[in-house]
């Protein structure tokens, strides 16, 4: 570039103090968006010319100040064919244009395309030229400095995860030292055999706070640090198994009100809970689920020796009941600390509720005979529960806690026997339970308990050697209504019998068959026709109330 006087050279001088001002203030941007809208704005000042497009990167900048923002292919082919170095450009709207290339310690990066419509002189492109040059100083400048901050952050936060990883391995070594402690502690209560109350006072120990340990029912069988346990509060049903569930779901402790709760399980059994009272604080789920596990197999092998034992005992009973070795049962007894040679009763309970579960009629016996003084040996059979029972108690009572402990629409009868001296007497006394119960059930009778010894007449009519004799006196005189009820299916020995067993009261006979007086009329006049009966003679009524008691224990004696 050629200055043909001082004049000319101080404007063009003075024409470098707003690229040197620019220069600084680009500089000192770290947006790259921000350097080229300076640049933009800019290139009018130096001469006649319009930022005409921008290349960075491989894409054009969309950006204020610049006339195409999306350059047509021909635009494309012209920059591919600079081989990266400015150049003339042919701009169809402008009499001149040239690319600029936006060159940096790097490479080039991309390219300024300025467009002029009258010919720029040499100092103007000059000028524009110097602009570019500083535009991508600043650029270069605005990249160090963001791979600088991206540095700096990226090791500010490998110090912090440092750190955080420093402090991370404290909390561990102090959580491992914690649960070996724990582990220790628990480990030593399940090896001495502390039990449920051992494992109670090691986790209040290990926690500080009050521990309650409850059965899957609710019913506290150890604790420690309880201020009051008199009487300790305990569930309803239904709530007991939506908690157990809700635990079973956990799968962890769970808050529950103002207590931390875990469940203690071995296979698919919810075999107890552990709670914690008082202020929650760290650690205490880590005790818990500890103590759970102990708890489990302290309760698991619990469980098992009770099964053991109660299996021995049903052995025990199916032999006695059965007729066995009179001196092996009386080992096997002594095994289990019983002593076979006290009087005995054989109790047999029933439950007329179709929905029962023999398994919850069997535990509710059990539990019942427990808390009457009942007896400890008992076994399910065909149906029924049979009971040896070495205590004269009352057997009412032991009814009600039976039907109470199952709940509402389960009704229960019992046959008692005779006493029996010896084990060998068993399978009889067994026999008379029996036949107590069934005798119920022939003489319509509602459900109670039937001891042997009432039966008064049935006892007798039961225990004669010859039972075709009893049956012959049965059809004598209840033969030809015996005969009509099979035939008509009628309903005649029923309804006598209900009104010989009433006195012959038409009110209180109609309510024991629930029929109505004009049907019972009608029924006993039936009798009447068919036998030439006059139920009103004393001799004949006797005679019939006889026959009729002498039909139902035919009947019970052919169920057994």
């Amino acid at each position: 570039m050629c200055l043909s006087n001082a004049g000319d050279l101080r404007e063009h001088l003075s024409a470098f103090r707003p690229l040197l001002a620019l220069s600084i203030v680009m500089t000192g941007i770290a947006d790259e968006d921000e350097i080229l809208r300076l640049a933009v704005t800019a290139i009018p000042s130096l001469g006649p010319f319009r930022a005409e497009a921008v290349r960075l990167d491989g894409g054009w900048w969309s950006g204020d100040g610049v006339g195409t923002t999306e350059p047509s292919a021909h635009l494309e082919r012209q920059l591919e064919s600079l081989g990266g170095v400015g150049g003339r450009f042919d701009l169809l709207d402008a009499t001149w244009g040239w690319a600029y290339p936006l060159v940096s310690l790097g490479g080039i990066s991309g390219y300024f395309v300025v467009a002029s419509d009258v010919e720029p002189g040499d100092h103007q492109q000059f000028l524009v030229g110097v602009l570019v040059q500083q535009t991508a100083a600043a650029l270069t400048n605005a990249r160090l400095h963001a791979q600088q901050q991206l540095a700096a952050e990226r090791l500010q936060a490998a110090n912090m995860a440092l750190e955080r990883s420093a402090e991370d391995a404290a909390r561990s070594m102090a959580l491992a030292q914690r649960s070996l402690a724990i582990h220790d502690r628990l480990t030593r209560v399940a090896v001495a055999g502390e039990g449920q109350h051992g494992i109670a006072l090691a986790v209040h120990e290990l926690t500080g706070r009050p521990v309650a340990i409850e059965d899957r029912y609710g019913n506290l069988i150890a604790e420690a640090g309880l201020s009051s346990t008199d009487p300790y509060p305990k569930d309803v049903p239904d709530r007991r198994e939506r908690l157990l569930r809700r635990l079973r779901e956990a799968g962890e402790p769970v808050r529950d009100g103002g207590r931390l709760l875990v469940l203690a399980r071995a296979g698919d059994q919810d075999l107890g809970v552990i709670a914690l009272g008082g202020s929650e604080a760290s650690g205490d789920d880590v005790v818990l689920e500890h103590a759970a596990t102990v708890l489990a197999l302290e309760l698991a092998h619990l469980r098992g020796i009770a099964e053991a034992e109660l299996r021995l005992r049903r052995d025990l009973v199916e032999e006695l009941l059965s007729g066995t070795d009179v001196e092996s049962a009386r080992e096997r007894a002594h095994a289990l600390g019983y002593d076979l040679d006290r009087p005995h009763r054989v109790l047999v309970v029933t439950c007329s509720a179709q929905r029962t579960d023999p398994d919850a009629l069997f535990h509710a016996v059990r539990r019942a005979a427990r808390d009457h003084d009942i007896g400890s040996l008992l076994v399910a059979r065909s149906g029924a529960i049979a009971v040896l029972s070495d205590n004269d108690a009352d057997w009412e009572r032991f009814r009600e806690a039976i039907e109470a402990d199952l709940g509402a629409g389960c009704a229960c009868r019992i046959g008692v026997s005779s006493p029996c001296n010896r084990p060998d007497d068993f399978p009889r006394a067994q026999g008379q339970a029996q036949l107590a119960l069934k005798m119920q059930a022939s003489t319509n009778s509602p459900e109670q308990v039937t001891v042997f010894e009432d039966l008064g007449v049935y006892k007798l009519l039961a225990e004669i050697a010859d039972i075709g004799s009893v049956e012959g006196f049965v059809q004598r005189w209840l033969g030809p209504l015996l005969d009509y009820d099979t035939g008509k299916n009628g309903q005649l020995v029923e309804t006598l019998t209900a009104y010989l067993e009433s006195g012959g009261s038409y009110d209180a006979t109609a309510r024991a068959i629930s029929t109505h007086r004009s049907t019972l009329r009608y029924r006993l006049q039936r009798v009447r026709e068919i036998t030439g009966y006059d139920l009103t003679d004393p001799n004949t009524r006797f005679n019939l109330q006889l026959a009729t008691r002498a039909w139902a224990t035919i009947v019970a004696v052919r169920r057994q």
